[in-house]
């Protein structure tokens, strides 16, 4: 009896219902394997095989990217190994992607991950409200860096330098929205869940909000 090889990204990806393009498969499973490599060195992703790459990675991206317009800059907050930020911009080579994280030796390793899947995405080693005193971006996306009141609190003195905040969260978001409001950190804002789906291997479900200040008069 003969074992069944492993399955390739592409094979997880049909299992999953994703269709994507031959080539950003490849630049996929290079990133994969780069990102991997830099794992053994430094903790970057606990999702270290295609199902829990597909499974969480590919599928946070795929849902965030159809709330991004063709052409925008997009600053991934807190990029850890690189996503959403290096997701989005192999499948989204049109948006004009900015990754950011407080810790150096992350900054260091994505910098490096970039370079080698040659990828137009600068990478800035620090905290993104120091960036946007100097930038500005359409949108901020953040995954798994700090509950709302927390994110909310360090991005209030900067809405001048984007226009929406989109927020992966598991279930918590509902008690983080409460504690968000109870300190009146949502008085002058607009919270919008915009998505919702399964969180893989789980009962529970992963939502997108959508933050942004409401349309002056």
């Amino acid at each position: 009896m003969t074992e069944s090889a492993p399955a390739t990204l592409s094979d997880v990806l049909t299992q999953h219902a994703i269709d994507l393009p031959d080539g950003q498969i490849e630049q996929l499973d290079h990133y994969c394997r780069v990102l991997w490599e830099w794992n053994e060195k430094i903790n970057l992703t606990r999702h270290t095989t295609y199902e829990k790459f597909v499974a969480r990675d590919v599928i946070d991206s795929l849902a965030l990217e159809s709330f991004l317009d063709s052409g925008e800059r997009v600053l991934d907050v807190g990029t850890g190994g690189g996503v959403p930020g290096i997701v989005l911009a192999i499948i989204r080579p049109d948006l004009h992607v900015t990754l950011t994280d407080s810790v150096a030796k992350k900054s260091r390793a994505v910098e490096d991950i970039v370079r080698q899947l040659g990828l137009d995405v600068p990478v800035f080693a620090g905290r993104a409200e120091t960036l946007l005193e100097t930038q500005q971006f359409e949108t901020l996306v953040v995954r798994a860096v700090a509950p709302l009141p927390k994110l909310l609190t360090w991005f209030a003195p900067h809405w001048q330098a984007f226009h929406q905040l989109l927020v992966i969260k598991g279930p918590a978001w509902v008690e983080e929205r409460g504690e968000a409001r109870h300190r009146g950190l949502m008085n002058e804002l607009q919270l919008r869940k915009i998505a919702e789906y399964p969180l893989h291997g789980t009962d529970s479900m992963s939502v997108i909000l959508q933050i942004k200040q409401p349309p002056t008069e």
